[in-house]
This record gives C-alpha cells, structure tokens and sequence, in this order.
C-alpha cells in the first residue's frame, strides 16, 4: 500500500468517526450544556449541511491551489473545529464549531479522492480510491463504537477530542509524506462549473442521491425497522451495526478492485439489484436473528460497494475536475441522508415501521434507472463525437459522410463510433 494513500485514509476515518459518532454522545452534550436532545442534535445537520453545501464550492474555487497546501489546510479547520467542540462550554459554540468541522470535512474528503485517483496509475485507480474511501466506510464500522467507548470513560469531550487527535494525525502525515504531488491542470472556474451541466454526470450525481437515500432511510430508522430481533436493547442494535460496517468495509475494498476489471455500470447496477430484492424481504428477514445478520451483510456490502465505482465513473467522465464532481458525489451522498430521514419521519406516520425498507427499496430502484440512463446517455454522447468530427470534415470540403469514403476510412469511422465504454 502506498502510504500517502493511507494518511488519506486515516483523514477520512477521522471525518466518518466525526460524522457517525456524534449521534451517539448527544444526551451527554444535551446534560452538559443545558439544552435538549433536539437542539443537541442539530450538531449533526450543521455539519452535514456545510459539508454539503461547501463541498462543491470550494472544489471549484480551491482547485487550482497546490493539492497539499489544500488538504493540510482542510485537516487544520477540521482539528480547530473538533478541539473547539471539545472544550465549548455553550450550545451555540458547539454548533458554530460543528460547521467550521464540516467546513473542513468539505474541503479534504473531494480533494483526498482527486489525490487518490491522481496518484495511482489508470488500472490501479479503483483500488486507489476504494483504500481512501476505507477511512469512511471503517469509521463505520470501527470509528463509531471506539469513540463511543473513549466516551464511556470520560465523556463526550474525550470523544471529540480522540477526533482531534486523529485529524492531527492525518494532517501531520500529509505534510511530511505527501512531498510531490501531480500538478493540478490550469482550468478557470466556467471550465469547472460545466460538468454539472453534463447529462450523463447530473444523471450519475442523482444515482447517489437515490440510492444512498434509500440506503440511508433505513440506518436512521434502524431501531425500528429491527426491533423485532433488538427488543429496545440498544447493546444488540450496535453488535448488529458491527456486522454492517465491517461488511460495508469489505464490500468497498471489494469493488475498489472490481472495478479496475469489471466495468463501473455493471458493478453499480448489480448491487443495486441485489439490495432492492434485500429490502423487498426485510420486512420478513428481520423477524429472526439469523435474517437479520444476513440481511444486515448484504445491505453493508451493496449498500457501500457502489460508492468506489461511483467515483470511479465520476473521474472517468471528468478528468480534469475530477475533485468538483466528487465533491458533488459527496454532496449528493448528505442530501440523501439529510432527505431521507425527512421522508422517511413523514412515512411512518402513514406505514407500519417494518415495512419502511420497501420504500427505500423504491428510492433505490429510481437510482437503478438512473444509472441505467447515465450509460446510455453517454454511450450516445460517444457515438456522436466521430459523426461531429465527419460534419466538420465536410465543411472543409471532404466527403459527407461515411459512406463516401474509401472502404478503410470507412471501416474506421465506424470502429471508432463502436468503442466500448463500460461506463
């Protein structure tokens, strides 16, 4: 392993820990400051809306800063934030310092995967991406109930400050290990901006937003959707959630490798397939142990797997501003977290809890369509381009159209409208 992508990871666990683990510590935060759970717990979506909103913005307006200066700067808002978090003595401080944490997490999480992609060779960089993006998908697994320990012994201060500890960490790494970089192409903010005006992008931007809120709507209802097997016991709900993160670990490591042999789309589809018929029967699996735990795996593995070949097509589609359309990626990620949890309060008042996984199945089969039309759309795309170059041609006064050439440049205008794009 190339240990520059590993202090990239490790700032990525730091981020997923900070994100995953606050849900945890708010009545203690709520004790502490006076407050109530519902205003403690407004910690969570301010650093979830200046993620999102931030994300894309500073993607596209500190693009063409040196990618080390950017990330260590990142990690020192995302360290200032956490230790002002840890010592606040009112509520307000702590939401401030929350947005400044996220503030943050919005500018290392888009450039650490442009990084990744960057460094790794073309065949490697889905195993690239997917070993960054272990940091956040093992901070699910492991991040969480670690922080939530360290707080057992102190209180949600020591939390935030083993947070602290590891964005230091990561930052002090990057320093020293990231010495070169390659450099960042010379593009003007319009030359940014026109991704998001591609139609295969937005369509695969909208696939994440879907799915993960799909995905999502479950994990916040979770104690409802399992209390069958669970009982209220909250000790048997996070031995359940250690079983999906470790299996949403090895379901991103799995299809970061995948995916530099197999092509993104089929990988993403699959395991979009997979998880709408998991959720279809989640209603039934969940009622037993056994069908949970199983049911628990498949989602941790479908439900996380998609996100290295996301990206992965993201870059494909956007060399050049491979750090804005991850950011988006990122930023449709929140939004689906964000919006699901909206929709999914409002369907419970009107569905049985058990069954909310079949919505989420249906958001999950949006995404699936989705995808689906971001491969043709693009697939379309590049059956123009040798028709624009031929209408071109014939401008300057060569033949018009294939037809009228020569049976080899025939042959080879219609090889290259041909090309297999796996995307």
């Amino acid at each position: 392993m190339d240990r520059r992508l590993l202090m990239l990871a490790i700032g990525m666990f730091a981020m997923g820990t900070d994100n995953f683990v606050v849900a945890g510590i708010l009545p203690g935060v709520a004790s502490s400051l006076h407050t109530s759970v519902s205003v403690a717990g407004q910690m969570v979506t301010l650093y979830a809306l200046s993620y999102a909103v931030m994300a894309p913005v500073m993607a596209a307006v500190a693009g063409g800063l040196p990618r080390k200066l950017i990330l260590v700067v990142a990690l020192g808002i995302f360290v200032a934030g956490n230790a002002i978090s840890a010592v606040a003595t009112s509520v307000d401080t702590v939401l401030f310092s929350r947005v400044l944490a996220g503030f943050g997490a919005a500018l290392f999480s888009p450039t650490a995967l442009g990084v990744a992609s960057a460094l790794a060779p073309p065949e490697k960089r889905g195993r690239a991406l997917s070993i960054v993006t272990a940091g956040l998908t093992g901070a699910t697994a492991l991040g969480a109930p670690i922080g939530t320990f360290i707080g057992g012994f102190g209180s949600w201060r020591t939390t935030l400050g083993f947070v602290t500890l590891l964005g230091l960490i990561a930052m002090l790494g990057v320093w020293t290990m990231l010495h070169s970089l390659p450099p960042t192409p010379s593009v003007t903010l319009k030359e940014r901006l026109k991704p998001v005006r591609d139609l295969p992008i937005a369509l695969t931007l909208l696939t994440s937003l879907f799915a993960f809120g799909g995905f999502l709507m479950i994990y916040t209802y979770a104690g409802l959707v399992f209390d069958r097997v669970t009982h209220g016991d909250g000790r048997i709900l996070a031995g359940m959630f250690l079983v999906w993160g470790i299996a949403a670990t090895v379901g991103n490591m799995l299809c970061g490798r995948l995916v530099d042999r197999i092509p993104s789309r089929t990988i993403v589809n699959v395991a979009l397939c997979v998880a709408i018929v998991n959720f279809c029967l989640l209603p039934w699996t969940s009622t037993h142990i056994a069908g949970a735990t199983i049911a628990l795996i498949i989602w941790g593995i479908c439900g996380w797997g998609p996100i290295v070949p996301q990206q992965h097509r993201l870059v494909e589609l956007a060399p050049n501003a491979a750090p804005l359309v991850l950011a988006l990626n990122n930023t449709a990620t929140y939004t689906g977290l964000a919006c699901s949890a909206v929709l999914g309060g409002l369907i419970l008042l009107f569905i049985d809890h058990h069954y909310l996984s079949v919505v989420g199945a249906a958001l999950i089969a949006i995404a699936l369509v989705f995808s689906e039309c971001a491969y043709r759309f693009r697939q379309r795309g590049r059956a123009a381009e040798p028709m624009n170059r031929t209408t071109k041609h014939t401008a300057a006064g060569a033949p018009r159209t294939a037809l009228e050439l020569d049976p080899g440049q025939a042959g080879r205008a219609m090889a290259a409208g041909g090309t297999r794009d796996g995307n």
